[in-house]
């Protein structure tokens, strides 16, 4: 019984995880030890209108990406055999809640009286997506790409540490394990 409780608490500790990697995907037939040097693209010629604000995490995104690269013996240089491409998409969002049947008016004898639920709104947030593209710099092709989605905070401590942990799990899924 402690076994199911342990992994019921496991399981929703992970449903609650304020970071969540969409999707990894890479080209078929591609040998990732064969690659040495990585490089980070021009990120504002890919999203302009998202680096206009102080609070892209831009610096922390590339913080977090080299680390993970280098993890996996990859040396930064000048004229790379890879170049990563970070794309950052913010969007406003609104979260709902569907009402009940206790919250209807109460019914006193209309004619033709119905009720139905509705969509209340409880807050509004930002949520961030960054996508991680590895492209193969002598045939300028793309190779692996992750993206990762979390609500933004306007702590800079807890929005670092969302980034270090979205890019930590997307790179859980590259094709070169990290080195020990």
């Amino acid at each position: 019984m402690k076994t199911y409780f342990l992994l019921f608490l496991l399981a929703l500790a992970a449903a609650c995880t304020p970071v969540r990697v969409e999707s990894t995907t890479q080209s078929p037939g591609v040998n990732f030890s064969a690659y040495k040097t990585y490089n980070f693209m021009d990120v504002t010629a890919r999203n302009e209108a998202a680096f206009q604000g102080s609070g892209a995490g831009i610096e922390e995104l590339k913080s977090a990406v080299a680390r993970e690269l280098e993890r996996r013996g990859y040396q930064r240089a000048d004229t790379p055999d890879l170049w990563v491409n970070i794309g950052v998409v913010t969007q406003e969002k609104v979260q709902t809640r569907e009402t009940t049947i206790y919250e209807a008016p109460r019914y006193i004898g209309q004619r033709r009286y119905r009720w139905q639920s509705e969509q209340v709104p409880v807050r509004s947030y930002a949520e961030g997506t960054a996508t991680v593209d590895v492209v193969d710099a002598a045939r300028n092709e793309q190779i692996w790409q992750g993206v990762a989605a979390s609500t933004l905070s306007k702590d800079p401590d807890k929005l670092a540490a969302r980034i270090d942990q979205g890019i930590t799990e997307m790179f859980e899924k590259y094709p070169v394990a990290p080195r020990q």
